[in-house]
């Protein structure tokens, strides 16, 4: 919840100029995921940049009706958006977000053709106690091993220990590519060695431009879904740069 209409603006226009000459960043998938308000703004800023997308933050568990203060996934595609983020840690801790809430979230998501970005995660005192990897295998395969292979396959999965979201601390590369080893094996074992090994799986958790290359190097980080590192145009770019060739 950053960014008055005006500023947000100021943003996007930053973020496309750079990226409209920088043929290094065009075979790159880049999504702008903005509050609701400025979905529309955003995806008719992104026109003209190769492989810019816009997403939403999150979207209702219900498909329409009477559910006041709600955005529905039909009405975020009306807008042209591509991406949905589900099951973000704040909102599973703030507006505590069931498995089974996400779960419709993601079936919904799915049967508007939109693309959800599904968090995992764990707190530090999960992390503390030893209990990680089972937490972020529950989340997982509670509210997503419902789907058939084919519809899996579209999701991109995101990691995010809590612990290091807007705190300044990040997790190292290699507790990243760890946690990040184990959702893909998680993956395979339900999945198979191909549907694993084609799903994009993301690192948010205090990413910026300092720390990015090195967690994009490890072998099973794809990407990472930014935060506050983001709110600023240069520092954006930076981290988009920082992927390896």
């Amino acid at each position: 919840m950053n960014k008055l209409y005006s500023e947000a603006v100021e943003l996007v226009d930053e973020i496309t100029l750079m990226l409209k000459d920088d043929d290094k960043a065009d075979e790159i998938i880049k999504i702008i995921v903005p509050a609701f308000p400025y979905i529309r703004k955003v995806v008719r800023h992104s026109h003209g940049v190769k492989n810019l997308f816009t997403g939403a933050q999150n979207c209702a568990s219900e498909e329409a009706g009477a559910y006041t203060g709600e955005v529905s996934a039909a009405m975020i595609k009306s807008l042209e958006a591509t991406y949905v983020i589900i099951g973000h840690s704040e909102r599973r801790s703030h507006y505590k977000e069931t498995h089974e809430e996400l779960k419709k979230k993601v079936n919904i998501v799915l049967n508007q053709s939109l693309i959800p970005i599904f968090c995992v995660g764990e707190t530090k005192e999960i992390r503390q106690a030893n209990r990680h990897f089972q937490i972020v295998e529950e989340q997982i395969s509670e509210s997503l091993f419902h789907l058939p292979a084919a519809e899996f396959g579209k999701l991109v999965l995101a990691y995010e220990p809590v612990w290091a979201i807007g705190t300044g601390v990040t997790a190292t590369s290699a507790q990243a590519q760890e946690m990040h080893h184990f959702i893909r094996s998680q993956i395979e074992k339900k999945y198979g060695k191909d549907t694993a090994k084609s799903i994009s799986i993301l690192y948010g958790g205090s990413c910026n431009a300092k720390n990015a290359a090195e967690l994009f190097a490890c072998p099973d980080v794809d990407g990472g879904l930014i935060g506050g590192a983001a709110l600023v145009a240069k520092d954006f770019i930076t981290i988009i740069h920082s992927f390896p060739k």
